[in-house]
């Protein structure tokens, strides 16, 4: 094995997923490791798409919105696919948005219940 290709074993534990999670990536072809036998072994592709998937993730994005992203620079290339970036990036700001003024909502409404009823435990 070269050093620029990590075992399964060892790309779960350079991401901090589980096996289930990169099986499952694999199944959704958001990922297609070289397979060597029964071995799969991650070349510098497919941790770059790994950081991607993970990033995205992070942000709130599905994994189909993802694998079609991904799907875009393979088909078409850097530039559409930056453009389809600031696309679904400006879409997740808006919803994300929408989520924060919902929790604030919700903080605010658990406050004060939150303040009724200790003012009731005083009285």
């Amino acid at each position: 094995m070269t050093s620029d290709r990590l075992t399964f074993k060892e790309m779960c534990a350079a991401f901090d997923v589980t096996p289930r999670t990169l099986r499952y990536y694999e199944y959704i072809e958001l990922l297609q490791p070289d397979r060597e036998g029964r071995s799969r072994f991650y070349g510098p592709r497919e941790r770059a798409r790994m950081k991607l998937i993970l990033r995205g993730r992070k942000f709130g994005f599905q994994l189909e919105d993802i694998r079609q992203w991904l799907l875009i620079y393979e088909n078409e290339g850097t530039d559409v696919q930056m453009r389809k970036w600031i696309t679904l990036a400006d879409e997740q700001l808006e919803q994300l948005a929408e989520e924060r003024a919902q929790l604030e909502e919700a903080i605010r409404e658990l406050k004060k219940l939150r303040d009724d009823t200790a003012s009731v435990l005083k009285d």
